[in-house]
Parts: structure tokens; C-alpha cells; sequence
């Protein structure tokens, strides 16, 4: 080898010794890892969603992020130590699904980035964040504080049922605090006497729906919840055997049964939290990440529960629908 050959092939073994080693680092280097937090067993499709907003930022499960899913199985004492599992693994970024895995989150962390979807909570007002614009502290994510969405729901009952006279409301007593009283005050605001049904578990479910149906309501309105969401189906098969139209925020329920839905894409809302995460891992602060409300309200009915129960949907319903189930 001459003089010159050999400086220039020192000069490359210097320039990409660096790049070499930044190479090895980056493969022996641990993945980051997400926490997934919920109360109820993740949903595939919710699952997916959030993937794909993940995949928006470059992440891609098991090629260079690592989720770890944990959920209380329906039983709300179960969630308390589940955070504390998410910290001893090296969670980077913890998502959280509904109120409670939120409040066991943010107990258990208060540096950690936590990502939310929350459909029941005024985040301001609990304290969870400073401002919508500005959050500070370790919390953002997508949120809908709007209760008074049960006042749109009766209305659109009150277009299939008439007359529509008495109503169940179905919820959570703690969870669904506002939603049931501003649900309540439209009902009486619309000639309807409002009849409060408080569930926890799904052990309740049942009973609930038969007490409904022996005081003689017309409908049953479903406030929104993980534990409702998760048991949209059982909760259509219920309402469906006892001949009680219901009305849910979740359009996943009027899939699974229920007579309409009127509410939030889900999808859409877990797809734009997985984009929360994603710019987290790349460095930015959950503090001033806006939060976010859901942009894309959908009307979805189910015209095969309609036949069952003997109900008229009018055409003019039928066209303002975004999806018809049959």
C-alpha cells in the first residue's frame, strides 16, 4: 500500500469509527418502553388506532418500542398497584384509558409522561392540568368534558319514541357525576321524567336494566364509561331482551346492539394519542402538549334493533346518520 492509499484509509477508519460505535450503541441500547394502563382488557381495534397514531411518529411495536399492557380486569380495586408495575419496567410514557387508571397514574407519578384518553373527565377542574392550552406538569392528552352530550342523545330518542315520558339513566354515581346531572335536566327540560340507575361492575348491569324495565321506562340513556364500553354487548343483548331502546356515546354499542349511538370516534381519539406519545419519545414535554378534544362526532343506528323492538326510525333521521346498522 502507498503513502497516499494508506492516509486515506486511516482518514475512513477515524471517520467512521464514531459512526460505527453510535451504530453498536443503538443496537444494544433498550427499547423504549409505553405503558398502557386501563381498567378493562385492551381492545384490539382501540389497540390498532393507537399503533397507527404511533407509527405516524416512526414507532413501530417490537422493532424499536416496546408496549406493556395492564389492565384490572373490570375490578376497580385492582388498579392501584398496577402503575407502580409500569415504573419498576421503565416506562417512558404511560397511556392511561378513563378516569380511574388517570387518577392511579398520576398518584403513583408525578415526572413520568402520561397520556390520556378520558371521555368523563374536565381536566382543569380535577387539576389534572393547568390549562387545555398550556398543561403543564406531566399530563395531556384527549379529553372530552362535555356533559351535557346526554341532552343531545335524548333528543334524538325523543325523534324515534314518541312519546318518550320516562327515561333510565344508567351510570357510574362517581365516575358520571356531571354527565347524570346534566343528563337529568334535559330529560325534565324535554317532558321526561329521568330515572337514575347507579352501576359499578358488571354484576349490576343486569339488575339495572330489569329495574328500568319494571318502572316502565321508554329508553335507557348509557353514560360513557370503560366498564360500559367494554360490556357494550352484553349491555345490547340486556336492552334488546327487555325491549328498551338505549342510547350510548359509544358508536361501538350500536354495533353490538343498542338502538344509536351518538358520540366520539374512538378510534380517531386513540389514534391521536398514540401521535401524543410518539412526540414524547422524541423529546418533547407532555406539559406543553395542548390538550386535545375529540373532533369527529358520529350518529350511528342500528336498524335491525329498530325491527326488533317494533320502532320506526324516520327518514329524516336515516339521512342525518353517519353509519346504519342492519
Amino acid at each position: 500500500m502507498d503513502r497516499r492509499a494508506f492516509v486515506s484509509a486511516v482518514a475512513i477508519g477515524v471517520l467512521a469509527g464514531p459512526r460505527a460505535a453510535r451504530a453498536q450503541a443503538a443496537l444494544t441500547e433498550p427499547l423504549p418502553r409505553v405503558g398502557v394502563l386501563g381498567p378493562t382488557p385492551w381492545n384490539e381495534i382501540l389497540a390498532e388506532s393507537f399503533k397507527q397514531g404511533l407509527g405516524d411518529h416512526g414507532y413501530v411495536e417490537a422493532r424499536n418500542v416496546v408496549l406493556d399492557v395492564r389492565d384490572a380486569g373490570g375490578k376497580p380495586e385492582r388498579m392501584a398497584p398496577l402503575p407502580a408495575e409500569l415504573l419498576r419496567l421503565n416506562a417512558r410514557v404511560i397511556l392511561v384509558r378513563g378516569p380511574a387508571a388517570l387518577a392511579a397514574a398520576r398518584k403513583a407519578t408525578g415526572t413520568v409522561p402520561i397520556v390520556a384518553v378520558d371521555l368523563e373527565t374536565d381536566p382543569v377542574a380535577t387539576g389534572f392540568v393547568r390549562t387545555l392550552a398550556q398543561p403543564g406538569g406531566n399530563i395531556s392528552g384527549v379529553f372530552l368534558d362535555f356533559p351535557e352530550l346526554g341532552g343531545k342523545q335524548l333528543q334524538l330518542l325523543q325523534e324515534i319514541i314518541r312519546p318518550l315520558t320516562r327515561v333510565a339513566i344508567l351510570g357510574d354515581p362517581v365516575l358520571n357525576a356531571p354527565q347524570f346531572k346534566a343528563a337529568e335536566s334535559a330529560a325534565r327540560a324535554l317532558g321526561m321524567q329521568p330515572q337514575r340507575l347507579e352501576v359499578r361492575t358488571k354484576n349490576e348491569l343486569e339488575a339495572a336494566i330489569d329495574t328500568a324495565r319494571r318502572s316502565r321506562a321508554g329508553a335507557i340513556l348509557v353514560l360513557s364509561s370503560p366498564l360500559v364500553f367494554f360490556h357494550r354487548k352484553d349491555l345490547g343483548v340486556l336492552a334488546s331482551k327487555r325491549r328498551l331502546p338505549a342510547v350510548s356515546m359509544f358508536t361501538e354499542s350500536a354495533e353490538a346492539g343498542a338502538l344509536m349511538a351518538y358520540g366520539p370516534n374512538l378510534r380517531e381519539c386513540f389514534r391521536r394519542a398514540g401521535g401524543f406519545v410518539g412526540r414524547i419519545l422524541k423529546g418533547a414535554k407532555a406539559g406543553d402538549l395542548p390538550v386535545e378534544r375529540p373532533e369527529t362526532f358520529e350518529l350511528v343506528i342500528n336498524r335491525t334493533t329498530a325491527k326488533t323492538l317494533s320502532l320506526t326510525v324516520p327518514q329524516a333521521l336515516i339521512s342525518r346518520a353517519d353509519r346504519i346498522v342492519d
